[in-house]
């Protein structure tokens, strides 16, 4: 069981500094943009930072799937062909019960889950956080 949690803990641990080089980029980027140049069609460009944030947290959220799917595989965690689909259905907390971890890493399931959960919360923050930054403030109204 301490083999999982030390093992489960660093990749988590790994995984949230993943996570935080992309908050920490994109939230810069959305106060520059917010405090830069206005457009005249505010909405469209917000749509835009919208769009794109939530495109550069996805790929980060596969990403991080990506490492628990490397760990997966080296460890043998599940009797599968298909690490990848185990640690997506982990960490996305699905669980859809079709494929199970050998014994020895019952708890890596759980942990991937739990890290998928704190990460996928974080980036709807960050989401918030960026369309606040990056909103039209109080621009005047486009003609």
């Amino acid at each position: 069981m301490l083999r999982q949690l030390v093992f489960g803990g660093a990749i988590s641990l790994f995984n949230i500094g993943i996570h935080a080089v992309l908050v920490a980029w994109l939230t810069v980027t959305a106060h520059r943009i917010g405090h830069g140049v206005r457009t005249v069609r505010p909405a469209l460009r917000l749509m835009a930072i919208a769009a794109s944030a939530a495109a550069i947290l996805m790929a980060g959220h596969v990403v991080e799937v990506g490492v628990w799917t490397v760990f997966y595989a080296l460890a043998d965690v599940a009797p599968t062909t298909e690490p990848f689909y185990f640690a997506f259905v982990n960490y996305t907390t699905l669980g859809y019960g079709d494929v199970v971890p050998v014994e020895k890493w019952n708890l890596i399931g759980p942990i991937t889950a739990a890290n998928g959960v704190l990460l996928f919360g974080l980036s709807t923050a960050v989401l918030f956080e960026v369309l606040r930054a990056a909103g039209p403030g109080d621009d005047p109204p486009a003609p």
